[in-house]
């Protein structure tokens, strides 16, 4: 008699899902330099990584007095390798804040900012019952003007005794990890940017219609290509992109929405816990930043300088 082995029948998982688009486990690429750059080391400082791709810290770089060729040349490439640079207690006066960014081009005004010792000092003082004013959120910093800031010189006066970090992402690392089906898409589009989506979150319309002529609707690429390192950048962020040209609402929103998320990520992230007189240095066309408002009732004092930026291509 022939006794035929009958295989198990295979287990069978009930049916599950998750939403699409979301963020999943799994691998990410995580490449800091872009292709073919020939890393040197620095011979005018020490640099300290405080992240994989992004963030690092400058020892032994005096802010408060003129930069030399040689130093500039030195933290500028720190700048495009590590996207945000942190110099702790630098305690520099607000004209030695405005000295520094300088070396990068012309200084930025925000009308729309309460401003410090000039109007190209945006003071950021988040006394009890302040207005929060980008608080929470991830963003790049004025993506509603034709020209961007190239990026901008942080330092706070007054930190809290807990809380108050502030959090950078890596939107090159972002715009990697995007599925190929994704950037397919992307690659090529244009997105609208607007002031009103960000400030209209803290101003009424009585403060903000003065401005609408001043800062009409621009567009920018999704996908914009750093002027410096040629890298591709996820350029959308939740404070003021308002829709994808071409794509009728619903896509737009869907698309937005998931693009917006992978700032999350924090793989892609580096986060800086305060000290008075510290002040960070980012490049506003390769990163997103998050102020984490999680210190009330202690005030929280910051002065930034953000330095004129070019048209994102």
């Amino acid at each position: 008699m022939t006794v035929i082995d009958t295989p198990p029948n295979p287990p069978v998982l009930r049916d599950a899902r998750v939403p699409a688009g979301g963020l999943y486990e799994g691998a990410r690429t995580l490449r800091r330099l872009p292709e073919g750059w020939q890393e040197r080391p620095y011979e005018r400082f020490e640099l300290a990584p405080l992240g994989r791709t992004i963030g690092a810290e400058i020892r032994g770089a005096d802010l408060s007095r003129p930069l030399e060729p040689g130093l500039r040349e030195e933290l500028n490439r720190a700048l495009l390798e590590w996207k945000v640079l942190f110099f702790r207690g630098a305690h520099l006066t607000s004209a030695q804040q405005r000295d520094f960014a300088r070396n990068w081009g012309e200084l930025e005004t925000n009308p729309l900012l309460a401003s410090g010792s000039s109007q190209d000092v945006a003071r950021f003082d988040k006394s009890e019952g302040a207005t929060p004013t980008f608080e929470n959120v991830w963003h790049a910093d004025v993506t509603f003007r034709e020209r961007p800031a190239l990026g901008a010189v942080l330092q706070l006066r007054e930190v809290p005794p807990v809380g108050g970090d502030t959090m950078w992402a890596d939107m090159a690392a972002a715009y990697d990890n995007l599925p190929r089906e994704v950037r397919d898409r992307i690659d090529g589009a244009t997105a609208v940017h607007d002031f009103i989506p960000g400030f209209s979150r803290f101003y009424g319309p009585e403060r903000l219609a003065p401005f609408q002529d001043a800062f009409p609707p621009v567009e920018h690429p999704v996908v914009r290509v750093h002027p410096e390192t040629g890298r591709r950048l996820l350029f959308v962020n939740t404070s003021f992109t308002t829709r994808i040209t071409g794509m009728d609402r619903e896509e737009s929103d869907r698309l937005l929405s998931y693009l917006c998320r992978q700032a999350q990520v924090p793989e892609y992230q580096v986060r800086f816990r305060w000290q008075p007189g510290d002040v960070a240095f980012w490049d506003n066309r390769a990163t997103q930043h998050y102020a984490v408002n999680d210190y009330a009732p202690h005030p929280r004092v910051a002065e930034r300088v953000a330095i004129e930026g070019d048209r994102p291509f």
